[in-house]
């Protein structure tokens, strides 16, 4: 591969954890191994925006306490994770990758962090992203890029670029990510590991930093279905402090992933395989292939419908940015832009603290929620958003769980897209519709195609059908092309 970079190989998240248990391996040398490859490939990567070295050493050095103490420590125990840089952190700065929120510490924890620390899991970092999760190549970060461990000349995907190529490099065998309309699933497709989007409500959205609040969803990366499905367990279930949360425990997808798929009913949604690059639309054949040798019931499936859900999206998402970031204005966070009067101070720190993109959106959004062009646009776009729901109910209705390509595309050059905003927003056609439908849907590592970059293909499942997608998903991994995603071995690296 041109301007390749080695894939370390990264253990097992379960794996780690047990050893960690079971005394064999300490979580401070676990940490160690994990801060020295950041320190050691990073620079080129930048998969991390800031790095919590000391406190991730405190935690892991109470993990090993309690372990010499009898107390169980968590189930997963010294296992070093990387969080999304939209996660609030308690007195750790939490940017979303914006000049506007440069150094703001938040002061209180998202509820999924407080989560991933009670389970015994050591946060080492916060990672990359493009601006406000806007964007869908982690290029449009005021930071600086993130570029893809296969290839350091294409993208990680975005925008949750960092999470996903600080898992597939080696760094981290966990990471979280946010998915507003495919920010989990097509990063993790181009970079060659696991990534899910549970069911809108399934997570906690307290704490994450709104982009489009209807369509937020934070979820796992991993480098195994499994290490996914133990995430999600860990993070998953009812918060109080959020009002969008499901009164339910997080789905026990661990249980199923060995029961197979004999007799489950699985469409391929032909609609996305016509645009799709001959190795994406290739992988989800063969996916098809392997779940029917496995025993499900494979047909394909039409729902043109979905094909919509992309300019539904593109007015829906933006609509609720615009309301969401109208609290960044030089007062309350961040940056502050003086000015001879409040609004000229309002208009010179939004001026300088957001980026293009944002701006871009920020626009289109308050244009789109305007008298006079609310119900042709707005409401429109909220029409189409029931009608791709009452598609997908229809389809439910025949089959258990969806197949489809995860992205149009292998990893794309840096730079490939930038110019073209529309033909950025087409690397989401295929997520969206999940997110549109507060649906679960995951990426898993299937294939290598153009250039030897890795394909994911996707499940989707109805809402609360996490147990049938992960089973499907263990399927396909066992399926898959080995060389399709980061190496994993069974102890430290």
């Amino acid at each position: 591969m041109s301007g390749s970079a080695d894939v370390a190989p990264v253990a097992s998240a379960r794996a780690l954890a047990a050893r960690v248990r079971a005394g064999e391996l300490s979580a401070v040398e676990v940490l160690e191994s994990a801060l020295g490859e950041i320190e050691r490939r990073d620079g080129e990567l930048h998969c991390f925006n800031l790095v919590t070295a000391d406190r991730a050493r405190s935690a892991a050095a109470e993990i090993d306490r309690k372990v010499a103490a009898g107390e169980d420590p968590g189930p997963l125990a010294g296992v070093p994770v990387a969080l999304k840089d939209n996660l609030c952190t308690r007195d750790v700065p939490t940017t979303c990758s914006s000049r506007i929120l440069e150094g703001w510490k938040p002061p209180y924890d998202a509820t999924v962090v407080g989560r991933l620390a009670a389970a015994g899991a050591v946060s080492v970092g916060k990672t990359n992203l493009d601006e406000f999760a806007m964007g869908s190549s982690t290029e449009s970060s005021a930071f600086g890029p993130t570029r893809n461990p296969w290839d350091l000349g294409r993208v990680p995907g975005g925008s949750s670029g960092g999470s996903a190529a600080a898992v597939a490099a080696g760094f981290v065998p966990l990471a979280l990510g946010s998915d507003t309309g495919g920010s989990i699933r097509q990063p993790a497709a181009l970079c060659g590991v696991v990534g899910v989007k549970p069911t809108y409500g399934v997570v906690s959205r307290y704490g994450l930093v709104a982009f489009a609040s209807s369509l937020d969803q934070i979820g796992p990366f991993a480098t195994t279905v499994g290490d996914a499905a133990a995430l999600l367990e860990v993070i998953g279930g009812h918060d109080a402090m959020d009002s969008t949360s499901l009164a339910l425990s997080a789905p026990r997808c661990s249980e199923v992933l060995d029961d197979g798929v004999e007799g489950l009913r699985v469409g391929v949604i032909a609609d996305f395989l016509d645009d799709a690059s001959l190795d994406c639309a290739g992988a989800v054949r063969a996916a098809a292939e392997v779940l029917a040798a496995a025993g499900a019931k494979v047909e394909d499936v039409a729902i043109p419908e979905l094909l919509h859900g992309l300019s539904a999206y593109y007015l829906i998402a933006p609509a609720e940015a615009s309301s969401n970031l109208a609290r960044y204005d030089g007062v309350r966070f961040g940056l502050r832009v003086d000015g001879p009067d409040v609004e000229a101070m309002n208009a010179r720190t939004r001026a300088a603290g957001f980026g293009p993109e944002v701006k871009r959106r920020i626009m289109l959004g308050t244009y789109v929620l305007s008298a006079g062009y609310y119900d042709a646009y707005y409401g429109q776009a909220q029409r189409v958003r029931t009608l791709v729901a009452r598609a997908f109910a229809r389809a439910y209705g025949q089959f258990d769980v969806l197949l489809a390509p995860t992205t149009p595309s292998v990893a794309f050059p840096i730079g490939a897209k930038t110019a073209d905003p529309l033909e950025m927003y087409l690397a989401d056609l295929y997520t969206i519709p999940s997110n549109l439908a507060g649906h679960p849907a995951m990426s898993v590592p299937f294939a290598l195609g153009d250039s030897g970059l890795p394909v994911g293909v996707q499940v989707l499942a109805p809402a609360l059908g996490e147990r049938e997608m992960f089973r499907a998903a263990a399927v396909l991994e066992a399926g898959a092309a080995p060389e399709a995603r980061a190496p994993v071995t069974g102890g430290a690296r």
